[in-house]
């Protein structure tokens, strides 16, 4: 599995703790495979939701012990049952990553910011919540925080991809911030461009950054290589949202992408994470 198909989320790399990689490859891949079971290649809704089902049924069954009954995923959940079983994986945030995949396959648009963020909640703050687990940090501050650079690493990978998911139909910028800007989505889905449409990107990409930022002193939380990862991730988010912001928030017509040429003012961000009282002063109140 590589980090550019899954991009909310790094793959188990150097920087993580040896003992914990077999877990996190394990996690990560059992999310890519159920996110293809919802978005890729041209199966109907009726056979994403089914085989949906039985990858919940197969995530079931090795958690309570047994073999997964189905052969088609056997590696990934012979995989995730070691991590399950070695680590106590709580199986609830492993089921509600399942019920955000399926919710894509089913809503195309959300009404505000508070029914996007439940998705967030089931889509991407359980990896975190996992992560923490593996660990053993579980104070309520930390998940917090764990919860906000989740949910706006998510967002991020909404704004990034409006170009992409548009053309599918799919839309999540709220309706009642398109109605703010008096915008319409149809429009958006469209592609078209303009002065309205850009503002709202504009207050998009803000909010991300902002949930961003609440949530990036949790890196001084995690020591080792693990705290340095996740200054990575952190760094890696906001510099999706500066390029965004440096195309003039064109991102319904251009997908921007970190390159090489990133390389060094995402280290630069890295560092400059070292001092707690930098970040606390960046933090929105």
């Amino acid at each position: 599995m590589s980090a550019n198909h899954y991009e909310n989320f790094p793959v188990a790399s150097l920087l993580c703790p040896p003992a914990l990689r077999p877990a996190i490859a394990a996690i990560y891949t059992f999310a890519r495979v159920a996110d293809d079971l919802a978005d890729e290649g041209p199966a109907s809704a009726e056979c994403r939701l089914n085989d949906l089902a039985t990858y919940e049924n197969d995530l079931h069954a090795v958690a309570a012990g047994n073999a997964p009954s189905s052969p088609r995923w056997r590696p990934v959940f012979e995989a995730l049952a070691d991590a399950i079983h070695r680590h106590a994986l709580p199986l609830p945030l492993l089921t509600d990553l399942l019920s955000a995949f399926r919710q894509d396959v089913l809503k195309q648009v959300y009404a505000d910011r508070a029914e996007l963020l439940d998705y967030c909640r089931r889509s991407a703050n359980p990896i975190g919540r996992m992560l923490l687990h593996l660990y053993g940090i579980d104070d309520a501050d930390a998940l917090r925080r764990s919860d906000a650079i989740c949910s706006a690493l998510q967002l991020t990978n909404f704004w990034q991809d409006l170009s992409v998911d548009r053309r599918r139909g799919r839309l999540y910028v709220p309706l009642s911030e398109c109605s703010r800007r008096a915008v319409a989505p149809a429009s958006l889905l469209a592609g078209e461009d303009g002065p309205e449409a850009r503002a709202l990107v504009a207050d998009m990409v803000a909010w991300a950054r902002s949930m961003m930022l609440q949530g990036a002193p949790l890196a001084h939380r995690i020591g080792g290589r693990a705290g340095w990862e996740l200054r990575f991730v952190v760094q890696g988010g906001l510099r999706i949202l500066d390029r965004i912001e440096q195309s003039d928030f064109d991102a319904l017509r251009e997908r921007p992408a970190l390159g090489w040429r990133d390389a060094p003012a995402l280290c630069r961000g890295v560092l400059t994470m070292r001092s707690p009282r930098s970040l606390a002063c960046k933090e929105p109140a």
